[in-house]
Parts: C-alpha cells; structure tokens; sequence
C-alpha cells in the first residue's frame, strides 16, 4: 500500500532522514520505533505531504505522491493523527470532527462515519458540544484519532499517540488502534513507548539518527537484544 525508497530529508545543512526505505502492506499495523529526534515525526510529515524529502520516491497504492500537495494526499485515502494531537481550541467536538470530513460531500455518508466514531469513542458523543480545548489528553486523543477517521482512510498515520497520556488511556488508545485496524485500516504508528508498539504490531522498523537499523515482525523487534537494551530497559 506504501512504499518509501531512499528517502532522504534536509532541514537547511541538517540531514534529518538519510536514504530511508519501507513498505506497509495493506491490512497491517507497522510501527516506527526510535529516541527522540531519531527522524520518526519528519517521515510521517513527509508521507504527508507536509514537508518535501529532498530525494527519493513515495507511493501510495502505486501512485506516485512524492510532490503531491497534502490535501491531495488527504483525498487519496491517507490520514494523519499528529504528534501533540492538535485539536482545534474554541471549536465544539463535533466542529472539530466536521472538519476531518471537510474533503467528503457526501452528506449521508459523513452522517453515518460519525455515528460509526461515536460508537468508537462513546466520550466524544457526550461531549459533542464542549469545547475541545477543554478535554483531558486522553480525550483529546481519540478526538484527534475521530477527526482522522472523518476522511474515512485507507491507510492512518499515528504520530506518539501515547505521548503525555496516563497509562488507563494508553491501553484504551492502543486496543482502539486494533480495532481500527480489524476494521480494515492499514495504520503506520510512530512510537516511544516501543513495548506497547511493537505488542500490536504485525511488523517494525527501528529508526536511528535518520536511518533503519532493524526490521523484522512486532514480534521478533521485542525479543531482540539490541531492541531489549535499547528500548525496553532490558
């Protein structure tokens, strides 16, 4: 469904991600594992669109969208939940949700995705009217994650949805990605929290200093010794 191919990005003299390759098969959960700065949240905003890779090749269902704008992309079938949530302040709820369905005219369909993201996140529901701005983390993530359904993806990127959260919210945040995946999204998932990432994942790559350094299934990335030492405290 993705496929990346030595994918490089510059910030100024700063190579940020060096010469990058990895696929998502349709279906699956891939988590993206690596410390701070590793790159992670500058491959997800280059997929995106958002930032342009300085060379390499991007392709979302055998199209090429590597200089194709992020509305574009958004119209593809590609969605993402970024990094620190960013719900809109003084916008309802249901305003902020409204706006992950901007590109989607039909009006019966987007009813019925929003019932759908109601019956997901039954918090949502009951604070429809509040204001966005007021809701805890934990809240305002899965409005983040609600927005992004909105679109109605094929594949939804996940930037640190973990991030700041208290661990109740981070089990529920992570069996909800698994459900959204058994409902037939492909998600790519960024992720400090490598245990949680890797336990969901069907395969992972770890990221350092820009480049991959490991791959293999979820499974195989918990067991690894060089994964134990450097991530999960082993």
């Amino acid at each position: 469904m993705l496929k990346i191919r030595d994918m490089s990005v510059h910030y100024g003299m700063i190579q940020a991600v060096k010469q990058v390759s990895f696929d998502v098969q349709e279906g699956e959960i891939v988590s993206l594992i690596g410390a701070n700065g590793a790159g992670k949240t500058t491959i997800l905003r280059t997929i995106s669109g958002l930032i342009r890779p300085t060379s390499g090749e991007i392709s979302f269902e055998n199209q090429d969208i590597t200089k194709m704008g992020a509305q574009k992309i958004v119209a593809a079938g590609l969605s993402q939940v970024p990094e620190g949530r960013h719900v809109f302040p003084g916008m309802t709820v249901l305003e902020n949700l409204e706006m992950g369905a901007y590109l989607q005219t039909d009006k019966a369909s987007n009813k019925q995705m929003m019932a759908t993201v109601f019956e997901r996140f039954p918090i949502l529901e009951e604070r429809k009217h509040q204001d966005a701005a007021t809701l805890s983390g934990g809240e305002q993530q899965m409005l983040a994650m609600g927005r992004a359904l909105m679109s109605r993806p094929k594949l939804l990127l996940l930037d640190e949805p973990s991030m700041g959260l208290a661990p109740i919210f981070i089990r529920e945040i992570f069996a909800i990605v698994q459900e959204i995946q058994k409902q037939g999204t492909t998600v790519l998932l960024i992720e400090q929290n490598a245990k949680m990432a890797l336990s969901i994942a069907d395969r992972g790559y770890v990221l350092e200093t820009g480049k991959i350094v490991l791959s293999g299934t979820g499974q195989e990335l918990l067991a690894s010794d060089e994964v134990q030492k450097a991530y999960l405290g082993g």
